[in-house]
C-alpha cells in the first residue's frame, strides 16, 4: 500500500515560509531588503579588500572570503525563493533541487571552517605577533581556504549522492523555503537511516572540530588581553571578540538545533524559521561585525570615497 503512494518526482513544490499571501508578500519585501543589504556589504567589503594596499594582510584575505561565502550561499536561496512569491511559481525542477542543495551545502560547510580558521588567525595575531607574518604567510593563508572549499565540496557531494539515489517520494511538496536534506529524508518512500546517520556524523564533527578550534583560540586570545596593560587596549579587544563570538554562536547554534537532532515533520515549522538566521540575516550581519566596526576598514573606506569625489 504504501509502495503505491510513491512516486517518481521530477520536480517540487517549496511552500515557503506561510501559507497566508499578506505575511508572505510582508516577508518577501523584508527579505528583498535584507538580501539588498547582503549583496551591497559583501561585494563592497570584496571590492573595499581589493583596491585597498593596508588591506592586503591575511586577516582581510579571509574575511573577503567570508564575504564571497555569505554573498554566494545567500544569493542560493533568496533569489529563488522571491521569484516564487512574485510569479506565484513554486515549484522547482527535482534537478535545480539538487544543485541548490548541493550549492548551499558546499557554503554552509565552508562558511563553519572558515570562521574557524579565522579564529586561529586571531589567535595567532594577538598571542603571538612578532611571528604573525611568518606563520601565517600568504602560502598558508591559501592553503586552509581551499582546504576549506575543498572538504566542503566533498562532504557536499557525499550527501547528494546519496541524496540522488532516493528512487521515490511520497509527496513533492516540501515544507520549506529551499531545498535542504531533512525535508526531503521526511519525504522519502525508502530507507534513508543511512542519510540521516551521515548527516547527523559529519554535521557532529564538523561542528565540535571548528568549536574546539574556536573556544581554544579564544580562550588564549583572552588570557593574553587580560594581561594587556592599557585599558583601551582591552576594551577594543573584548568589543571585537564579543561581537564577532556572537556572530558564530548564533551561526553555530542555529546549526545545531537543526541538523543534529532526528529529522521528523514536527521539527520542520521551527526549523524554517531558525533558518532564516544563518541562510539570511547572519550573510548581511557578518560584514557589519567583522569588518565595518574595524578601524583600517573605515580609513581605508573613506580613502576610496575622498578619492572617487575629488576626480
Amino acid at each position: 500500500m504504501v509502495a503505491e503512494n510513491c512516486t517518481v518526482v521530477t520536480e517540487f513544490i517549496l511552500l515557503g515560509l506561510s501559507d497566508v499571501p499578506e505575511l508572505r508578500l510582508f516577508l518577501s519585501l523584508l527579505f528583498l531588503l535584507i538580501y539588498l543589504v547582503t549583496v551591497f556589504t559583501n561585494l563592497g567589503m570584496m571590492a573595499l579588500i581589493q583596491v585597498s594596499p593596508r588591506l592586503h594582510t591575511p586577516m582581510y584575505f579571509f574575511l573577503s572570503h567570508l564575504s564571497f561565502i555569505d554573498f554566494c550561499y545567500s544569493s542560493v536561496i533568496v533569489p529563488k525563493m522571491l521569484a516564487s512569491v512574485l510569479s506565484n511559481d513554486h515549484s522547482i525542477s527535482s534537478l535545480g533541487c539538487m544543485v541548490q542543495f548541493y550549492l548551499f551545502c558546499t557554503y554552509a560547510i565552508s562558511d563553519v571552517f572558515l570562521l574557524a580558521v579565522m579564529a586561529y588567525d586571531r589567535f595567532v595575531a594577538i598571542c603571538h605577533p612578532l611571528l604573525y607574518t611568518v606563520i601565517m604567510s600568504r602560502k598558508p593563508c591559501v592553503v586552509l581556504v581551499t582546504c576549506c572549499y575543498l572538504y566542503a565540496s566533498v562532504c557536499a557531494l557525499i550527501h547528494l549522492c546519496l541524496a540522488l539515489g532516493i528512487p521515490s517520494y511520497k509527496s513533492n511538496v516540501i515544507s520549506h523555503f529551499f531545498c535542504d536534506l531533512p525535508p526531503l529524508l521526511t519525504l522519502a518512500c525508502s530507507d534513508v537511516t543511512v542519510n540521516e546517520l551521515l548527516l547527523f556524523t559529519v554535521v557532529n564533527f564538523n561542528e565540535v572540530f571548528t568549536i574546539v578550534i574556536i573556544l581554544t583560540s579564544y580562550s588564549f586570545i583572552l588570557i593574553t588581553i587580560l594581561r594587556m596593560r592599557s585599558a583601551e587596549g582591552r576594551r577594543k579587544a573584548f568589543s571585537t571578540c564579543a561581537s564577532q563570538l556572537m556572530a558564530i554562536t548564533v551561526f553555530h547554534g542555529t546549526i545545531l538545533s537543526i541538523y543534529c537532532q532526528p529529522t521528523s515533520d514536527e521539527n520542520l515549522d521551527v526549523d524554517k524559521v531558525t533558518t532564516v538566521f544563518y541562510t539570511v540575516v547572519i550573510p548581511m550581519l557578518n560584514p557589519l561585525i567583522y569588518s565595518l566596526r574595524n578601524k583600517d576598514v573605515k580609513e581605508a573606506l573613506q580613502k576610496v570615497l575622498s578619492y572617487k569625489m575629488f576626480f
